[in-house]
Formats: C-alpha cells, structure tokens, sequence
C-alpha cells in the first residue's frame, strides 16, 4: 500500500540515493560475560575509553559493524565469530534488544497475551540509539538500558560503558533509520532461511523466555513474518556485504575481517611518540604545584631514589613523602571562613573546606600504595580505583578494570599515582573522570615523580585539571622511564620482578 511505501522510504534512503558521507564512530555496549577465550587469546568486550591525542581530543575512532537480519537469524552467533577472527584486544557488542521502548500500562497487558508487536520499528527507541551512538562518538561515556524480555520492562539499573578498538551493533532493525545508517562503517545481513529462524526462535523464545508454544507461534505468524517481510527484508539491500547461511558460511566472515583489518590499519596511531615530541622546551605550567625542596624531603628521594635501599626502608620513606604530599594537595583545596567559639568562650576565625566531600581515586597498581596516607589524614573519604595497563604489542594505555563511587560529579577528586612519564596512563584515567561528569577544575592529580613531559602533557590537554608532585625531573628516555627517576616503583613497594617492558607510568600486571 501508499501507507506502507511512505514507511519504508521514511525508514531508510531508497534505492540508488547518494549516500552521504560516512561518519564513523565510536561505541560500546552490554556484554556479558566481558570475557571472551578463544585458542590463541583473551578478547577483552566489556569496552574501554577511546584513546586520546596530546590535545586531549579524541585521536581514534572505533570501527563499527552493523548486524542486521530476521529474528533468530544467528546475528550473535556471527558476530562472536566476527570477534574471535578479528584478533583486537577490545571489542564490543551492542544489542537493539536493549533499546526497547517502555510499555505502557496497555501495551504491557498487549504484550503479556502475545499481542504486542515487538518487530515493528515503533517498538525501538530510535532517538536513544542514535542519542547513545552519538554521545560515544564524541568520546563519552554512556549508560545502557537493560531489558527483561520475561517482564516486557526496562530495569531499573542501567550498565555504564565505554567504547573499543571495534563494535558491533545487531538487531533486526539495524538498517532501518537514516540516522543510524550514518553511524556504520560496514553493513552486514544475516540471510537465514524462514523455517531455521523459526525453530531456532521456538527453542530461544521457550526455553530462555519463559514463553510457551502455543503463543510464540501467533506471536510469529501474526507480527515477526509480516514484519520481516514489510520492514527487514527489504534492508539487505543497504548492507555492503549479505551473509547467506549466517555462522555457516566461514567465507564470507573471513572476508568481513580481512576487511575490517585494513581500516584498522588505516588508523593506528603511536600515542606515546605523539606525547614525546609535544609541548616540550615550554616553561613548567601554572597549575603545576611541587612540594617544597627542603632539607627532609631531599633526603627522603635521596634514600627511596637510591638503587641499594631495601625494601623495607624504600617503603617507610614512601609513606612519609605520599603523607606530606596528601597534606600538601589538601592545602590547595578551597576553603571558606568560619567562626567558632573555644572552650574558653571566645571566637576563633578559622578555616573550613568549602566543597562537597572528598574521593580518592588511585590508578592501580603503584597508585593504591597512597590511599592509606589519604585515609590518614581525610575522615570518611571515598575510595575508587582504576585500572590501565601498557599493551605490551602497541606501548599504549588500555583501562581494564573501573570501580568509582556513586555521584563522583560532585566531589573533589584525589587523583593518585607515584610516577608519571609521558602522562598517557595520566590523561586515560582524567578522561575516565571527566566522562563521570566530574569538573576538570575539581581534578587534583598527585604523584610522588613526574617528568617535565607527563606535566606537560596533562597540561595542555586539561589545563584545569591541578597537577602536585613532590619533584619534576627532566628528561624520558627512549623506553619511556623517567631520568634519572626512581625506577619501577610498584615492584620496588610490591617486591616484585620488573618485567622487561616496564614503563614508569603502569605497572603491567598479568591478567
């Protein structure tokens, strides 16, 4: 009919229409278990912050797959094949499923009795999708909607997320929005037979679902046929590459990587060397604040620099310097007057911290060997943590592991880590906070040695952000570790082997 024709042309470009340009993007997604373990490798899919440049602007841009085809057509089944060929260390998959629009109070009773269409583009939440993919795209952080296909709802916890080197976004209306047909870089239909899509969805649909066989077959006949048919099929078209056969044909998904490999070629990107030549020769930055050198405080770097000092004597004389650095940082927050009354009956003008509260956030490893100076001197702080670690193949930053506290927006945050080379692990874990909302103005990064090219670098990318080290020294070496430096300084506290690759700005830890 006319009606339908006007859907579909509203739905996505008609046939032979100039394609604008591509945009590509970045993203993320839920994924569960964030694991995956093939023959070869661990495959890291539950997403990382896109890398940034020396500007502090986002440098690569994930490559993003879009997975469309029928209901229970084996979208997932390709796409983990996908992921295991493809060989990256981070990559995500994103599901339509999640996107489901909140049912009403009648929709919900419609979909209880099977009648509720599902497969119609109205039952997706178009504008979150593309609001989601977006926002991504400009290198944010996102939350996710978690749906309870048993109920027909929307939970009420939501999964925060970050993007990767590749995602993959499926759903059966992958391809039907203009909006989002803008946001893939490839295009790939799934091209499943009706009668293996059904059965597959009959045991999907009772087994996991809860749904018995009577219903899902109307549900089928009267929704997710017409559906395919009006709406689905009609989007192969659009896809650059059609997958007959879904996870059987190994042809056409060793094609898919080969070419997904060369785009990611086109894009890599030393950060590291990038930071190593920019920005130097410049005086040391105003928002750069170094603890006194006095007497004590040389005496103590002599004894923790020195290469014979032992273990125990190195980790006394840390304590000592993280506690006076704590004490330093505190001094720099913002305070406000305050009037109290003595016990002697007579007013004291003093002083009182005029923010929120106060968070720790220590980039682990080396970093949490600070947070019990921080506890010391800090009543009731709130503790997070950050994990990123050197890829050991690319020399670049990854973040593993995130654990931050509720409503971090608000607060101070104590930024933690004992040395800071080039500053990339640095800039990650700025990053990571920013994309939690809190304000560059309230982020205080402490750390016991800084090269003149991690201050720098943090600098200029975040001139807002507060940078305090008991001392800056001059140079980095080829390798990247601080001249003349302190060394490793979480084998050193750990007691711990340094592996061959170390950087003075992770500690790389096995996984």
């Amino acid at each position: 009919s006319n009606s339908s024709a006007e859907s579909l042309d509203r739905l996505y470009p008609a046939v032979g229409s100039t394609k604008p340009p591509r945009k590509r993007t970045t993203s993320q997604c839920k994924s569960e278990p964030p694991l995956l373990r093939t023959s070869k490798r661990t495959i890291y899919t539950a997403g990382r912050p896109p890398w940034y440049n020396e500007h502090g602007t986002q440098s690569k841009e994930a490559f993003v797959i879009g997975l469309g085809g029928g209901s229970a057509s084996g979208k997932t089944t390709v796409a983990t094949m996908i992921i295991e060929a493809l060989d990256v260390p981070w990559v995500v998959l994103l599901s339509m499923d999640s996107f489901y629009k909140v049912l009403t109070k009648q929709q919900q009773e419609q979909a209880a009795s099977n009648d509720f269409n599902f497969d119609h583009p109205d039952a997706f939440d178009f504008d979150l999708i593309i609001a989601t993919l977006k926002k991504l795209k400009q290198g944010k952080s996102v939350k996710i909607p978690i749906y309870d296909f048993t109920t027909h709802s929307r939970k009420k916890e939501w999964k925060t997320l970050y993007g990767a080197n590749v995602i993959i976004f499926e759903g059966i209306m992958a391809f039907a929005d203009k909006e989002l047909l803008k946001l893939l870089d490839l295009k790939i239909f799934v091209d499943t037979d009706s009668d293996i899509r059904l059965v597959r969805r009959l045991r999907r649909d009772i087994s996991e679902r809860g749904r018995d066989i009577e219903g899902v077959i109307k549900q089928y006949n009267k929704f997710v046929k017409p559906a395919f048919d009006q709406y689905i099929q009609p989007t192969m078209r659009l896809a650059d590459i059609v997958v007959p056969r879904g996870s059987g044909n190994t042809v056409a998904i060793d094609l898919i990587v080969q070419h997904v490999h060369s785009q990611l070629e086109e894009r890599e990107l030393s950060v590291r060397a990038a930071l190593a030549s920019a920005h130097q020769c410049h005086p040391l930055p105003q928002t750069l604040s170094v603890l006194k050198s006095t007497p004590q405080v040389r005496g103590m770097h002599t004894i923790i620099r020195n290469k014979e000092t032992s273990r125990d004597e190195f980790i006394f004389y840390s304590k000592r310097l993280m506690r006076l650095l704590i004490e330093h940082a505190l001094s720099l927050l913002p305070f406000q007057s305050c009037t109290v009354q003595t016990p002697q009956g007579h007013d004291y003008e003093g002083r009182t911290y005029s923010g929120k509260q106060i968070t720790g956030v220590s980039i682990l490893r080396a970093g949490e060997t600070m947070e019990p100076a921080l506890r010391a001197v800090c009543k009731d702080v709130r503790i997070g943590t950050i994990l990123i670690q050197t890829n050991c193949n690319t020399g670049e930053p990854e973040l593993h592991y995130l654990r931050l506290p509720k409503d971090i927006s608000e607060d101070h945050v104590i930024l933690m880590d004992c040395t800071v080379s080039t500053g990339a692990a640095a800039m990650m874990a700025v990053r990571v906070l920013l994309d939690h909302d809190v304000p560059e103005d309230k982020i205080f990064l402490l750390s016991l040695l800084m090269a003149e090219m991690g201050v720098h670098s943090v600098a200029y990318a975040f001139p807002r952000v507060k940078i305090i080290t008991t001392a800056v020294d001059k140079k980095v070496n080829d390798l990247f570790r601080i001249i003349p430096g302190i060394g490793n300084f979480g084998d050193r506290y750990f007691g711990t082997d340094a592996p061959p690759d170390w950087s003075d700005d992770e500690d790389a830890l096995s996984t």
